[in-house]
């Protein structure tokens, strides 16, 4: 994990896509990351990856009871919760609405890579046209071994992302239905 506390940037595999991540403290390569999205840090749709719920609480506010009980009952999996963010919340990811999307992914790997790190990792897709272009490892390297310090090989990917949950308002709203089942 020395990679990513000296502020580099892995492609990792989660429980849906492979992610494109670093440490969340390192604002020069939240930046890169942006950059190899080609997307602004304050307008971009990142996500955080946590390791368990109390990982988790630490970046979103004081959350009600019946949210807690829908991230105890979904997560790990392949769901991003939107929640209103704490002040652990790194300013450079704060968007104007003041939420942060949090992952717990159902994959070994990750959780890993982010215990032995101690902190969340920033998680964002990653960018390509064609199906190889972010599921097989061999692919990735070739595509982006100039823009990134490791990728870890987890195998050949998924290509359904991450289902998406809004629950900053009264009930939650599906913002994007990914692998994740979810019935309103």
């Amino acid at each position: 994990m020395e990679t990513l506390h000296d502020g580099g940037i892995i492609i990792y595999p989660t429980d849906t896509i492979y992610g494109l991540g670093c440490d969340i403290l390192q604002h020069k390569a939240i930046e890169k990351v942006c950059r190899i999205k080609n997307v602004d840090p304050k307008k971009a749709q990142l996500s955080f990856i946590c390791s368990d719920l109390s990982h988790l609480s630490e970046y979103a506010k004081q959350l009600p009871t019946a949210t807690y009980r829908i991230l105890k009952e979904y997560l790990p999996g392949p769901y991003t919760f939107i929640l209103p963010a704490s002040k652990m919340v790194p300013k450079i990811l704060q968007s104007k609405k003041d939420t942060i999307g949090l992952r717990i992914p159902d994959n070994q790997i990750a959780l890993d890579i982010i215990r032995e790190l101690g902190r969340p990792i920033l998680s964002a897709s990653l960018p390509g046209d064609m199906v190889e272009d972010y599921t097989d490892p061999e692919v990735m390297h070739e595509n982006f071994r100039k823009e990134v310090d490791i990728i870890v090989d987890g195998g050949i990917g998924g290509t359904v992302p991450s289902t998406i949950i809004d629950c900053t308002r009264e009930e939650p709203v599906l913002v994007r239905q990914g692998l994740g089942k979810w019935e309103e």
